[in-house]
């Protein structure tokens, strides 16, 4: 009887399941690495030139963010603080300490700190940290609680999709803007009659919130939310230019 069939399709089902089996296995390689924390940062965690104890710096002695950060709240980069800023404590502070060396070694020099930089946006994404920061989003939210830091870790996936569950659900991270730099700030903290006087209540809200014992997140965001007209893209063109 004659062959129907070409001789080559005698390969043709060991072929397919070569294909499927190296599919399923970048698949699975790829969904492994760029879905652990692995390829997020989290956890990441280098050893600095100093020493820096955000804990000490901020939750023991109080000083605001914004001190070493001097432009996070005016530009779109945050910067790392330069040597000039941490000699004006420490040229009377700990003046002998030789884990200061490389500081006052840059005092001396003029080249700057080689500090490892821990949290860095890649260059396909625009990140504005004014925008963000004017706008209600503490650094806890991106950073975590860099104020009970001994050493600074990377704490937060920064990825895509968790940056697309802030904008599409801002109200769940918002915040007064007074309390933007206070870390340890809660819901709890706010009095509900001091904080309607000031932001009001969302549309449609027929309840007095001023006389609730306690605001929730989402009570306080969605408030703030529509007081502020905040309105964060949830396209490409956000973040992608």
């Amino acid at each position: 009887m004659a062959n129907f069939f070409p001789r080559w399709t005698n390969w043709l089902p060991l072929k397919i399941t070569i294909i499927v089996l190296v599919l399923t296995t970048a698949v699975t390689l790829g969904t492994w690495y760029y879905d652990t924390p692995k390829y997020t940062r989290v956890g990441y965690q280098p050893i600095q030139p100093v020493p820096f104890p955000h804990d000490i710096h901020v939750t023991q002695l109080g000083m605001d963010c914004r001190y070493c950060h001097s432009f996070v709240d005016v530009a779109a980069h945050s910067n790392l603080p330069n040597t000039q800023t941490c000699m004006a404590c420490h040229q009377q502070v700990q003046k002998d300490n030789p884990k200061l060396e490389p500081v006052r070694a840059s005092w001396k020099s003029g080249q700057p700190v080689e500090w490892v930089q821990i949290h860095r946006t890649p260059d396909y994404v625009f990140y504005n940290h004014a925008a963000h920061v004017n706008r209600g989003i503490s650094c806890a939210v991106c950073h975590g609680q860099v104020n009970h830091m001994p050493v600074v870790y990377h704490a937060k996936p920064h990825s895509m999709a968790w940056c697309l569950e802030c904008h599409r659900h801002v109200e769940r991270f918002i915040r007064p803007q007074e309390e933007v730099f206070n870390l340890d700030w809660k819901p709890e903290d706010v009095k509900p009659a001091e904080f309607v006087a000031k932001y009001g209540q969302p549309e449609g809200v027929k309840d007095d919130w001023s006389k609730k014992q306690h605001l929730t997140q989402e009570e306080i965001g969605q408030t703030l939310k529509e007081r502020w007209n905040v309105k964060p893209p949830v396209n490409c063109q956000g973040c992608h230019r």
